[in-house]
C-alpha cells in the first residue's frame, strides 16, 4: 500500500459480512471537489488540483468498480460512495483471558506501564475461567439439594490462575515479594466474573506497583490478589519485556473483552466503571468485522497529548481490523439518568478497571474521534432517552500477532 503526494484524505470501510464498503474522497486543500476519481478492483486514485492521491488495498481486499452508487457530495467530508467489497477473513484474535496465561508454563508478571517485575517465574498449573454473573442463583434454580457452594469465595491455590471478564485471581502466599496494599484487606462476598468482590468502601485495598506507584488490583484475601488486564502483562519467563504504548494496550484489552462476552454472552451494552464504583463510560458494540484503510493526508489539527502520541504517530497509510461501538461518556455527572438506566438494566455487562485508566480510555476515545471524517463522528438520529450516543472503532491492525501491534481509532458525537 502505497500513498503519492497525498494531499487529500481517502477514507474506506470494508464489512466483511456484508460485502459492502462506504468510500469517502475528502476534498482537497483548495476546497474544490476531485477533478478524477478512478476505481479498479485493487487500488483508488484520485487527481485534484492539490495533487493526486493513490491508495493500493492490501492483499485480499477487491473492489467491485461497476456497483458504485449512492453518490452525493457532503460539506466538510467530501464525496461519498458505496460499492459492493470482498475482504478475507478477519484474523482471529488472540483471547485475552489465555493471551499469555497458559498453564503449565513458568510466567512471570510485569507492570505493563514500566516494566518492573510483580511476580516472576510462576509455574501455573490451572489457568481457569471464573464463572458468569448470577452463577450462585442458577446453582439454586437446578439444584435439588442445598447449594454446596453457597458463601464459598473461590479462591485460587499457589498456582493458580483464575480469570474474570478484565481481571486476574492469583495467590500469593509464596511470593518473597508482594505488591503491599495501601489498607487492610476488605470483606468478601458471593464471586463471580463481573463482581467478584464486593468489598466494603471505609477500607483501602489498592495493590499499587512499587517503581511508578501505578494501581495494580486490589487485595481479596490475605493470599489472593486480583490484577486487572489492564495494568498487566504476563509473559513466559525466558521473554523479554516488550514495550507496548499504553493507549495501544488499554484498547486492545477493551476490545478484546468486548468482542469475546459479545460472542459468548449475547451481551452488546457495556458500562465502564472505576474501582470506586462509579461509572465513567458507556458502551454499545455495533460491529466488528469491519476494515478501515485510509489516507490522512496532511493533518496538524490534532493536539498530542503523552497517553495518545502512539495513536497519532499513524503512518500516511494504514489499514486495520475495527471494533466499531457507539459511547457515552458519564464524567461529572452527565447522563446520569441514561447511566442509571443501563445499570439497573441485567442486559448491560458492567466491566471494572482502575478509576484513571477508566478516563484514559475516556481520553482516548475523544481525542481519536477527531481524525475521522465528520460525518463518522456520531450518530444523530440514534438517541436513548434524547441522549445520542457517540461513535468510535477500535483499531486491531491486520494480522494481529502480540498486543503491540493494536491501537484505537474513535469517532466523536454530540
Amino acid at each position: 500500500m502505497a500513498t503519492v503526494a497525498a494531499e487529500a484524505r481517502v477514507f474506506l470501510e470494508v464489512r466483511r459480512r456484508l460485502q459492502s464498503a462506504l468510500l469517502i474522497l475528502g476534498d482537497s486543500k483548495e476546497g474544490g471537489l476531485p477533478m478524477a476519481v478512478s476505481v479498479t478492483p485493487s487500488s483508488l486514485r484520485m487527481q485534484s488540483p492539490g495533487g493526486c492521491t493513490e491508495l493500493r488495498l492490501p492483499a485480499g481486499v477487491r473492489l467491485a468498480p461497476s456497483s458504485c452508487r449512492g453518490l452525493q457530495h457532503v460539506p466538510g467530508d467530501g464525496l461519498h460512495l458505496r460499492l459492493h467489497a470482498r475482504a478475507e477473513c478477519c484474523p482471529e484474535l488472540i483471547s485475552v483471558f489465555n493471551q499469555s496465561s497458559q498453564a503449565q508454563e513458568c510466567c512471570t508478571f510485569y507492570c505493563q506501564s514500566c516494566g518492573e517485575v510483580v511476580i516472576r517465574d510462576r509455574m501455573l498449573l490451572r489457568v481457569l475461567p471464573l464463572p458468569g454473573d448470577n452463577w450462585g442463583a442458577l446453582v439454586d434454580e437446578w439444584c435439588c439439594h442445598p447449594n454446596p457452594f453457597a458463601n464459598k469465595p473461590l479462591h485460587p491455590q499457589e498456582n493458580d490462575c483464575f480469570t474474570g471478564d478484565c481481571f486476574y485471581l492469583v495467590n500469593l502466599k509464596s511470593d518473597l515479594w508482594q505488591p503491599r496494599p495501601e489498607g487492610a484487606p476488605m470483606e468478601t462476598h458471593h464471586p463471580s466474573s463481573e463482581n467478584h468482590l464486593k468489598l466494603t468502601p471505609k477500607a483501602n485495598t489498592k495493590v499499587i506497583c512499587k517503581r511508578c506507584k501505578v494501581m495494580l488490583g486490589e487485595t481479596v484475601s490475605s493470599e489472593t490478589t486480583k490484577f486487572y488486564m489492564t495494568e498487566i502483562i504476563i509473559l513466559p519467563s525466558e521473554r523479554n519485556f516488550p514495550i507496548i504504548p499504553r493507549s495501544q494496550f488499554v484498547q486492545s484489552i477493551i476490545a478484546q473483552c468486548m468482542v469475546e462476552l459479545s460472542s459468548a454472552r449475547s451481551t452488546f451494552r457495556f458500562t465502564i466503571q472505576g474501582h470506586d464504583d462509579k461509572v465513567y463510560i458507556l458502551l454499545w458494540l455495533l460491529n466488528s468485522d469491519s476494515l478501515v484503510i485510509e489516507s490522512l493526508g496532511q493533518s496538524t489539527s490534532i493536539q498530542k497529548f503523552p497517553v495518545l502520541e502512539d495513536v497519532l504517530k499513524a503512518d500516511a497509510s494504514s489499514a486495520w481490523n475495527a471494533v466499531k461501538v457507539l459511547y457515552q461518556p458519564c464524567i461529572k455527572s452527565r447522563n446520569a439518568e441514561l447511566s442509571s438506566l443501563w445499570e439497573n438494566d441485567i442486559s448491560v455487562h458492567s466491566l471494572t478497571l482502575p478509576s484513571t485508566t477508566c478516563l484514559e480510555l475516556l481520553l482516548i476515545l475523544s481525542k481519536s474521534n477527531a481524525t475521522l471524517p465528520p460525518s463518522l463522528r456520531c450518530m444523530n438520529s440514534f438517541q436513548v432517552r434524547s441522549a445520542s450516543l457517540r461513535v468510535f472503532a477500535l483499531k486491531l491492525k491486520m494480522k494481529v500477532k502480540s498486543l503491540s501491534h493494536v491501537r484505537l481509532f474513535a469517532t466523536r458525537g454530540l
